[in-house]
């Protein structure tokens, strides 16, 4: 678990944050999960944000920049919550569920128009093929699969096939649980899926 545990404290390289940066990222957050990328333009959040329009292109490149910094935030959003989870988590079989718990936690948050799913892959159905968005949504997947493997390995010392194996079963656990919430717009579905989790690990 300590190498899951210094992964989960290891942060991507940043740009140095100001002010307007913060207030754009957030405003765009707001936006792009509330109402969608494409739906969202750049005057709005400009507007939401309370800066100009000049302001937001002195810290982001383009509307795809600023996308790929969303969802990179998005990401460290869920890590934060993950790593509080496990820090309270009493062996392998807590961490597997911690990152389900993250998940809930996530869906848990106060959002405008309520929880309609996992920000990350609403977003990158909206985007293209190649769009840097849809890699950081990718790596976040891979990650939390990897996470899961990691604590399923500590569980099942020499079974790495196994633990492997087992860890994909529950990353598909978790994606379909997180898709069926944001259909019904609350958490409940995240619950019964740790639940689910529970019982798949227990029966390992």
């Amino acid at each position: 678990m300590a190498d899951a545990r210094r992964a989960a404290g290891k942060q991507p390289g940043k740009r140095r944050q100001g002010p307007a940066r913060g207030r754009i990222l957030e405003a765009a957050a707001r936006r792009f999960y509330a109402d969608g990328v494409a739906a969202t333009g750049i005057d709005t959040i400009t507007a939401e944000a309370g800066v100009a329009k000049m302001s937001l292109y002195n810290n982001f490149t383009s509307k795809a920049d600023l996308v790929s910094a969303y969802l990179q935030a998005r990401h460290e959003e869920w890590l934060g919550l993950y790593r509080r989870r496990l820090a309270g988590a009493q062996g392998p079989r807590e961490a597997v569920l911690a990152v389900f718990d993250a998940y809930a936690d996530h869906a848990g948050l106060a959002y405008e128009h309520g929880f309609r799913g996992c920000g990350l892959l609403n977003a990158a159905a909206e985007l293209p093929t190649g769009h840097e968005g849809r890699t950081v949504v990718r790596h976040h997947k891979e990650e939390v699969e990897s996470l899961l493997a990691t604590h399923l390995q500590e569980l099942l010392p020499g079974q790495d096939e196994k633990a492997r194996a087992a860890a994909e079963h529950l990353a598909f656990l978790l994606e379909g649980a997180i898709v069926r919430a944001g259909l019904e717009g609350d958490d409940v579905r995240m619950r019964r899926a740790r639940d689910m989790a529970a019982r798949l690990v227990d029966g390992l």
